[in-house]
């Protein structure tokens, strides 16, 4: 059997590719290694698959995965996140925009995106074939002639699309065997990392603060005593570390950093107020509570879980009254609410990452058509091209719109 196109990959790149060859006619067949497709996409976003981002300036849009990000704007203009939500809605997915115009479907359910898309590869008379490992990629004089399944099958296409993803999840099936096959067909590929993911910490007692959110906090990264990066929002204390919106978009940044030299983390937890505008609120509300205990004034300014920290960090007794404070002991717990220092100790490995930065060299595919410029009838689209972005549903865009070009085009 000759078909016109062969997906390796039933993540949501390939289903969306795969999906719109059929559409157009194309004979599919779509090959992914374990037993069901879009493994890792039906546990995204918790389980509630943050599917795009509402941001309605594609510029602006497009910013958010830096230099590399104008690569996106040929396959935004045919199929951009406006035409996402219309996908899905038209397929019976009702979509919602929550804070951060982040998109997810009203049911909060990912395995509704995942049926929406099995149902476009049943419409587009897609072949679907599961539980198949492709153990080999031949090419001769830039084409591919064929895959070979871990089980000795060949499969043979005119075309063929790699939509493999990256390296996170592994557990997913995302294995990273693709740049082996893209390098021996002499593809760039510039080094992978772990992005998107969880921060850990040297500091012993971190685990004690496990589970706590923190909203509205400013953390920043500083390296040989200057500020590198900062971003706003919330974040939240896991057992080894931190994770939550704000450390996995600085997470890659700080993976930089680290393999550089040491890092700190510092957290503001009152970036409204400037420190002069701070220390007046607290020696006012001293003033207030003065026969008071130390550790019982902190309510307003942190969550509870976090003042017993605190509290043995700023070195002042917990049982201290509020009058026998000096200004010294008031300015040490000052710059701990503006300047919370934790020591970072690694960035989480692929397990725990939710994308993979690097992947294929960009300038090697036409991004019009999302065509190989090194192997005649090679498509690539998705997580293994050298394309990440932040959280918030731009991640999965690229997906989408990636993945429809190129099963367009083919």
């Amino acid at each position: 059997m000759l078909y016109d196109l062969i997906v390796i990959g039933g993540g949501p790149t390939g289903m969306m590719a795969a999906g719109r060859a059929g559409e157009r006619g194309a004979r599919v067949l779509l090959v992914e290694r374990n037993p069901r497709l879009g493994a890792k996409l039906t546990i995204t976003g918790k389980g509630r698959c943050n599917i795009t981002n509402a941001e309605p300036d594609i510029r602006k849009f497009i910013a958010h995965y830096g230099q590399n990000g104008k690569f996106l704007f040929s396959a935004m203009s045919r199929f951009d996140n406006e035409n996402t939500r219309e996908f899905f809605e038209g397929r019976g997915v009702k979509t919602k925009v929550e804070r951060g115009q982040r998109v997810f479907p009203e049911s909060d359910q990912a395995r509704d995106i995942n049926d929406a898309l099995l149902d476009y590869l049943r419409e587009s008379k897609v072949i679907i074939k599961t539980k198949a490992t492709v153990a080999e990629v031949v090419s001769k004089n830039k084409r591919i002639e064929k895959i070979i399944l871990s089980n000795g099958e060949g499969l043979q296409a005119k075309n063929y699309l790699i939509a493999t993803g990256g390296q996170s999840y592994p557990g997913t099936g995302s294995k990273g065997d693709a740049y082996q096959w893209l390098r021996q067909m002499d593809h760039k590929i510039i080094p992978i990392r772990p992005a998107l993911a969880p921060i850990i910490l040297k500091e012993d007692w971190i685990d004690e603060l496990e589970g706590l959110s923190l909203k509205n906090v400013e953390i920043s990264l500083w390296q040989n005593g200057k500020k590198v990066e900062s971003r706003f929002g919330e974040a939240l204390f896991t057992h080894e570390g931190m994770s939550g919106p704000v450390i996995l978009d600085m997470s890659k940044r700080a993976g930089e950093l680290v393999a550089q030299g040491a890092v700190t983390l510092v957290i503001d937890f009152k970036p409204a107020l400037g420190e002069k505008i701070l220390d007046e609120r607290l020696q006012k509300d001293f003033t207030a509570q003065s026969n008071k205990m130390f550790k019982n004034i902190l309510d307003w300014l942190l969550p509870k879980k976090m003042i017993p920290m605190m509290v043995r960090i700023s070195g002042i007794a917990g049982e201290k009254k509020v009058h026998t404070m000096t200004r010294a002991e008031r300015q040490k717990l000052l710059k701990l609410l503006k300047s919370f220092p934790l020591e970072i100790k690694a960035v989480a490995g692929f397990e725990t990452a939710i994308v993979t930065a690097g992947g294929v060299d960009l300038r090697e595919v036409d991004p019009k058509t999302m065509k190989s410029r090194i192997i005649d009838n090679l498509f690539l689209a998705g997580e293994i091209l050298n394309l990440d972005g932040p959280t918030g549903g731009f991640n999965l865009q690229v997906c989408w719109s990636t993945g429809f070009v190129a099963g367009e085009s083919i």
